[in-house]
């Protein structure tokens, strides 16, 4: 086995903090290089992490010819342009999420998707737990999957932040409604058919700072979830079932090294069957970079592409339209 050879666009926190660090403890990622706007910045970042190459341009980094895949944490408005220049040049792309500011932006990864792999970066499908707790749904535990439910918040009200700029992509929806979404998709290992939102946009910033959504699988099966960016900080997802009952306690942000709970309710009164189910340490991020890398060998094949990540968008792009329709939309 051959390590893969990545390169990283950008100095972003998400990268520097979690990603890239529990890539490097994977036997299948070697993380040769960290580029930057700015040089300085990339030096610094790369003698933090021990990374052998700094460029100070994205596309220097690309062009690097030892370079074999990219991980682009670049700001949401740049996932697409970045993505397609990287993929035009061979390279393979993890791509934060979401992955484009619409479907119609997605799409245009279709041109590249036969010749590299792409996949965005919701690194919670690699995590034991989200493993796990579908397993569970598959084999009945909970009888028939009937509601995935989420609450993620987070308080911030900086202008300077990124998260909190319309025009780079921010907002709630974007940053963090695209997880509950995924969750749907994910336990109800299918697609949705139509959404409503009701959604509330900060006065100063115009993004959606508060998005409630009713998300309709068919076959009675709903998400049904909440985020914010400016409530307390709180994740958790339920997973209601015909006979039971799933709680992922910490579902997006699991500590990195760390064991991690499921609740697992057989719907006796009063919480009477509720058992703990405590999961091995592991990091989500070295599982995601691993298994990446893997497909990129040859070894596996990767269940996430273009078309997924075009899905995703599809449902971010029809509760945005229920806002402004106030009525359902179809995915």
């Amino acid at each position: 086995m051959r390590k893969v050879v990545w390169g990283v666009l950008s100095t972003a926190k998400i990268g520097t903090q979690k990603v890239l660090p529990g890539m490097q403890k994977s036997a299948w990622c070697d993380i040769r290089a960290i580029a930057s706007r700015s040089l300085e910045s990339a030096a610094s970042a790369a003698r933090a992490l021990g990374i052998p190459k700094a460029y100070g341009s994205y596309e220097e980094l690309i062009d690097d010819p030892d370079i074999e895949a990219i991980y682009n944490p670049l700001p949401n408005h740049l996932h697409v342009p970045l993505t397609l220049r990287a993929a035009r040049a061979g390279k393979h792309v993890l791509c934060e999420k979401p992955i484009a500011m619409s479907a119609d932006e997605a799409a245009e990864l279709r041109e590249v998707g036969d010749k590299v792999l792409i996949m965005e970066a919701f690194m919670v499908r690699f995590h034991p737990q989200w493993l796990r707790a579908l397993e569970l749904v598959r084999e009945g535990r909970i009888g028939t999957l009937r509601v995935v439910q989420m609450l993620f918040c987070y308080f911030n009200d900086n202008p300077a932040d990124i998260r909190n700029i319309a025009d780079a992509g921010g907002g709630a929806l974007y940053d963090i409604g695209c997880y509950p979404i995924t969750a749907g998709r994910f336990f109800f290992q299918g697609e949705p058919r139509r959404g409503i939102a009701l959604i509330e946009r900060d006065p100063q910033f115009h993004t959606d700072r508060l998005a409630s959504a009713l998300v309709d699988f068919g076959d009675g099966r709903h998400l049904d979830f909440s985020c914010s960016t400016q409530s307390a900080r709180y994740q958790r997802i339920q997973l209601s079932g015909s006979k039971g009952r799933i709680e992922i306690q910490v579902p997006i942000n699991a500590a990195q090294g760390a064991k991690t709970t499921l609740l697992v309710d057989d719907g006796s009164p009063d919480g009477a069957g509720i058992r703990t189910e405590i999961l091995a340490e592991s990091d989500q991020y070295m599982l995601q970079g691993e298994a990446f890398s893997r497909a990129i060998r040859g070894d596996l094949k990767l269940a996430y592409g273009v078309e997924d990540a075009i899905g995703s968008m599809r449902v971010i792009d029809a509760l945005f339209r229920s806002e402004k329709s106030g009525h359902w939309e179809q995915v």
